[in-house]
């Protein structure tokens, strides 16, 4: 028998309310879901950026900045899938999403140092950042990175030009461009053309020189220095020592009445290697002539000038060497190019330029070679009327140019009469004047070194005498007499200057008496001219005697 009671069952109620305990995770959710959505909200746009090389960028430190103030930062850097690049995943910060379009350009600022100058030197503490240069288009995420700063911003106000030459020289990334003298703009860049034979020039000139620009403005290379030697003497030009140093490039607009293009998005400009070439360039016309020399041409080079009456009128197009098999010889044809325009007031003539230089061929207009520079050896081709010349062609015909006939030049001509008087000098026999020399030298030698005899001297003395004897005879009037004892005397004289002739020496102990001598010998030439003048005042005194009363004329 069972004697506890009843247990009473509990009284269990089903509620349907909000129960609290799953409140506490949905706010949490919530939490985090506002969290999540704003941490995304407030975040910037991203970016990958291509770069050939990660140095000096490190995740999380490496700085975004445009105009020096951080606007992202570097969040991520791997290899690209070739491995030949680094990509560089940043992020901006909020807001930013219009600096991301196509023409946008990313760099990364380093320090360096270079001929033109140090750049980047504030990142030798705060360490290396990209720089940013926003650009207009269409929006982008992926970029290539530049590996060097840009020389003009998105913000610099000017226009891009394309230039077009045969040769860079010294024009590089960043040589200046100037106008008048005033830095204008730089140089962009190059490239090769299609044609592999010249290359585009790619250069920004800066407002307001920019509005200078025509489709007439022309553009020359002003690098390095321009050297001249001319007759003003040795000229040295250079735009400036920047341009010496990096190169550089100047341009002009000439004034004309032309209408010109104004619009220069679509041209490409001639980039002339100088300023002379601009002038060389005028002349559109030009006339090929080819020109035959048998003699050296050493020191003649393509380019020299061809000069007429001294003015430039051409220049030499090619230098060229033919042999001919008949005979072994050897010509050498030089293929010149002149312009007609050059001659003022020929563009007026009704004859056509070839005509016209076949008529002073015919009148004796030749070519020759001369020398420009004594110091270089420089030879030049100079045209001139030569009346005398003959028409000299060498040509067989086969030059596709006509032929203007050429004369030796003046330096061929002095070096062929050199050569013909070596040749005459060398067929004398010099052997046999020598020997001829050597005894005359002996001959005179043995007169001049014989001792004088007193004899000798005794007997001029007394020929002297009676020559005086026989003027005064001849002064008193006895004519006959006088000239049978002049003619003795005379004879006697002549003998005894021979023979003073044959032994006379310097060296002789009598020069005294010789000294007397000639003074009495100055005496009797001072006779002999009253005689003289007697006989042109009284021819008749030869017949009748001195006239007494001559003795009162003066």
């Amino acid at each position: 028998m069972n004697d506890q009671p009843p247990v009473a069952s509990p009284d269990v109620s089903q509620s349907s309310g909000f129960s609290m305990v799953w409140l506490i995770p949905i706010v949490t959710l919530a939490v985090g879901g506002w969290l999540i959505v704003k941490t995304l909200t407030d975040q910037g746009p991203t970016a990958t950026v291509s770069f050939r090389t990660a140095a000096g960028i490190e995740v999380g430190k490496t700085r975004v900045k445009y105009k020096s103030v951080d606007i992202g930062m570097v969040e991520d850097v791997q290899f690209a899938e070739d491995f030949g690049s680094v990509i560089v995943n940043l992020r901006l910060n909020k807001g930013l999403d219009d600096f991301l379009r196509r023409n946008t350009r990313f760099w990364v600022v380093r320090p360096q140092l270079s001929v033109r100058g140090a750049s980047g030197l504030e990142t030798l503490l705060s360490g290396a950042y990209i720089e940013i240069d926003p650009g207009p288009g269409s929006r982008q995420r992926h970029f290539v990175g530049l590996e060097r700063q840009p020389l003009i911003s998105a913000e610099d106000e000017g226009s891009r030009i394309t230039l077009i030459s045969d040769a860079l020289g010294s024009v590089d990334s960043g040589s200046p461009i100037y106008y008048q003298g005033l830095l204008a703009g730089e140089v962009l860049g190059y490239d090769l053309a299609s044609d592999a034979q010249s290359v585009y020039v790619y250069a920004f000139v800066r407002d307001p020189y920019d509005q200078l620009i025509r489709g007439n403005t022309r553009f020359w290379n002003v690098s390095g220095l321009d050297i001249s030697l001319g007759a003003d003497g040795l000229e040295v030009r250079t735009a400036s020592v920047q341009s010496l140093l990096f190169g550089g490039i100047a341009f002009e607009t000439p004034n004309t009445t032309e209408p010109v293009p104004e619009n220069i998005s679509d041209l490409v400009f001639t980039l002339y290697p100088d300023f002379q070439a601009i002038a060389e360039g005028a002349y559109a016309r030009r006339l090929r002539y080819v020109l035959y020399f048998d003699s050296s041409v050493r020191g003649l080079n393509a380019g020299a000038p061809v000069e007429l009456k001294g003015i430039r009128v051409g220049s030499v197009h090619d230098v060229r060497l033919e042999f001919n098999a008949d005979d072994t010889s050897f010509l050498i044809p030089v293929i010149i190019e002149l312009e007609p325009d050059r001659i003022v007031g020929q563009q007026n003539l009704e004859q056509a330029p070839e005509n016209i230089l076949s008529t002073l061929v015919e009148r004796g207009l030749r070519a020759r070679l001369q020398t420009g520079s004594l110091l270089t050896g420089q030879l030049f081709v100079e045209l001139n009327m030569y009346d005398d010349a003959p028409l000299d062609l060498r040509g067989d015909g086969k030059q596709p140019y006509p032929e203007l006939p050429t004369i030796a030049g003046s330096f061929e001509a002095i070096t062929a009469t050199v050569d013909r008087f070596i040749a005459q000098l060398d067929s004398v026999d010099l052997e046999a004047m020598a020997e001829n020399l050597n005894g005359i030298l002996a001959g005179a030698n043995s007169l001049i070194n014989t001792d004088i005899s007193s004899d000798v001297a005794t007997d001029l003395q007394d020929s002297i005498r009676s020559l005086r004897n026989v003027l005064r005879d001849l002064d008193a009037g006895n004519l006959d007499q006088t000239l049978v004892a002049a003619n003795a005397t005379l004879a006697q004289l002549d003998e005894a200057l021979k023979l003073t002739s044959d032994v006379l020496t310097p060296s002789s102990p009598l020069q005294y008496n010789l000294t007397q001598l000639t003074a009495e010998l100055e005496e009797t030439a001072r006779s002999i001219r009253n005689l003289m003048d007697l006989l042109q005042r009284q021819p008749s005194s030869l017949l009748f005697g001195k006239d007494n009363d001559s003795e009162s004329d003066p």
